[in-house]
C-alpha cells in the first residue's frame, strides 16, 4: 500500500463561479487550481470540462468571480461543495440557512433549490462568515462589475459582517483596456511605423482576470530564496517573539515574509504573538491567526503566506529547485556561452595559423623542386646580353 506522500501548500487553487455568456440564468460553480486552462475545457477549446457546460448552446462560459487562497485541493473541494449545496452543507447552521430545499428526489433527499447569481453571492458571504473558513487565508475576485454589484449590496443588505482583513480584488477588462494609447496622426510618415506602433500597442497589452492570477510559486521567489539562505547557512538566531535559540533540528520555525526582514520563529510562538494582536472577537473564535505584526520588523505578516513558505521548505524540495534554480542557470549559460565564445575564437585563430603554415610549406616546397642556375634564372630560359 503507497503511503500519501505530504506536499506543500498549493501555489493557487480557486473556487469559481462560472456564467453562460449567451444565457447568465446559467451558473456553474467548480474547483482548480488553474482556472485560464479549465474556462478552456469548459468552453470545448481542451479536453476535459464538466457534463453540465457541454451544451454548445451555452457555450462561451465566463468566469465571473472566484475565492482563492485554499490551502490543499482538499479544503477547495470542501467548500465547493457547501456553496453548491448550501441547502444541505453542515456548515451552515440551520437558523443561518439562506437556501431551503421545498421538493424530494426520488431516493427521499432533499432536491437541490435552483441557483441565481443572488442566492450564489448570498450564500458565498455566508461561507466566509462561518468559523470553518473564516480564519482560512482566502482572497475574493470579481471580473465582471455587474456581479461585483450584486456582491456590493448583499454586503450593506447583510446585518453580519466579513473579517476586515478578508481581501475583495475587482479585475475588469475595462479595466484593461490600454490607457496608453494616442491618437493617431492625420498623415503616416511610413507604412512601417504604423506596423511598428501597432506591434508595440500589442505587446503593452496587460493580463486581466484569471489570465493575471499567479498559477506558480514566482511570487514568493524572493521569500523562499530568504528561508533557504536563512537556514542553509545556520543564520536563525534567537526567536523573535521569545528570544530562545533556534534549533534547525528541532520543531517547526517560520520566517517573516517581509523582504528586508530575517526574522525566525518558533512556530507556536508566532500563533500566540499573531492570535494575541488580533481583534477580540477574531480571538475568541479562531484557533489559528490571520495576520498581525512581525516584533522584529513591525512589517504585516500573512499567517497564510508564512505557512506556503514553510511547507515549500519542508516538502517541496522539487519545487524549490525549480524555483531557484532559474537564476543559477541563466549564470551558468552566460558562463558557457561566453567560455565557448572564447574557445571559438581560439579555435578560428589556430585554424588560420595552421593553414598560414601550410602554404608557407608548400610554396617553399614548390620553389625548392623547380630548376634554377646560379644566377637564380630558370634553366631554359636564354639570358642575352
Amino acid at each position: 500500500m503507497n503511503s500519501v506522500q505530504p506536499k506543500p501548500i498549493p501555489a493557487l487553487y480557486t473556487v469559481y463561479i462560472l456564467r453562460s455568456t449567451v444565457r447568465h440564468a446559467s451558473l456553474y460553480i467548480g474547483s482548480t487550481p488553474n482556472p485560464p486552462r479549465r474556462l478552456r475545457q469548459h468552453n470545448g477549446d481542451a479536453q476535459g470540462g464538466a457534463n453540465r457546460t457541454s451544451r454548445k448552446t451555452l457555450r462561451p462560459w465566463e468566469m465571473v468571480g472566484l475565492v482563492s487562497g485554499f490551502p490543499s485541493m482538499v479544503s477547495a473541494l470542501k467548500f465547493e461543495w457547501a456553496l453548491t449545496n448550501s441547502h444541505l452543507t453542515a456548515h451552515i447552521p440551520s437558523p443561518s440557512r439562506l437556501t431551503v430545499s421545498t421538493q424530494r428526489k426520488a431516493n427521499g433527499q432533499p432536491r437541490r433549490p435552483s441557483a441565481s447569481m443572488a442566492s450564489i453571492i448570498s450564500n458565498l458571504h455566508l461561507l466566509l462568515r462561518v468559523p470553518s473558513f473564516s480564519s482560512w487565508p482566502l482572497k475574493l475576485h470579481f471580473f465582471v462589475p455587474e456581479v461585483y454589484t450584486t456582491w456590493q449590496k448583499w454586503c450593506t443588505m447583510s446585518t453580519e459582517r466579513l473579517r476586515p482583513s478578508l481581501p475583495v480584488v475587482t479585475d475588469f477588462e475595462r479595466d484593461a483596456v490600454l490607457q496608453q494609447q494616442q491618437p493617431a496622426s492625420s498623415v503616416s510618415s511610413s507604412v512601417g511605423e504604423d506596423i511598428e506602433m501597432e506591434q508595440q500597442q500589442q505587446t503593452q497589452v496587460t493580463p486581466w482576470g484569471i489570465h493575471a492570477l499567479p498559477l506558480d510559486y514566482k511570487p514568493m521567489k524572493e521569500y523562499v530564496a530568504k528561508g533557504h539562505e536563512i537556514f542553509e547557512f545556520e543564520k536563525e538566531g534567537n526567536c523573535v517573539v521569545c528570544g530562545e535559540a533556534v534549533e534547525a533540528d528541532k520543531g517547526l520555525h517560520a520566517i517573516c515574509s517581509n523582504n528586508r526582514c530575517e526574522g525566525v520563529g518558533h512556530l507556536s510562538c508566532w500563533s500566540r504573538h499573531l492570535l494575541a494582536g488580533e481583534q477580540q472577537q477574531d480571538r475568541d473564535t479562531s484557533i489559528l491567526p490571520i495576520e498581525g505584526q512581525c516584533p522584529k520588523c513591525h512589517g504585516t505578516v500573512q499567517w497564510g503566506d508564512m505557512m506556503k513558505e514553510l511547507t515549500l521548505r519542508l516538502r517541496g524540495g522539487k519545487e524549490v529547485e525549480k524555483l531557484l534554480k532559474t537564476r543559477r542557470r541563466r549564470v551558468a549559460h552566460k558562463a558557457t556561452a561566453k567560455a565557448t565564445g572564447k574557445g571559438r575564437t581560439k579555435a578560428t585563430e589556430t585554424v588560420k595559423a595552421k593553414a598560414a603554415a601550410r602554404g608557407r610549406k608548400k610554396a617553399a616546397k614548390a620553389m625548392a623542386e623547380s630548376p634554377r642556375n646560379v644566377d637564380g634564372q630558370e634553366a631554359g630560359v636564354v639570358i642575352l646580353d
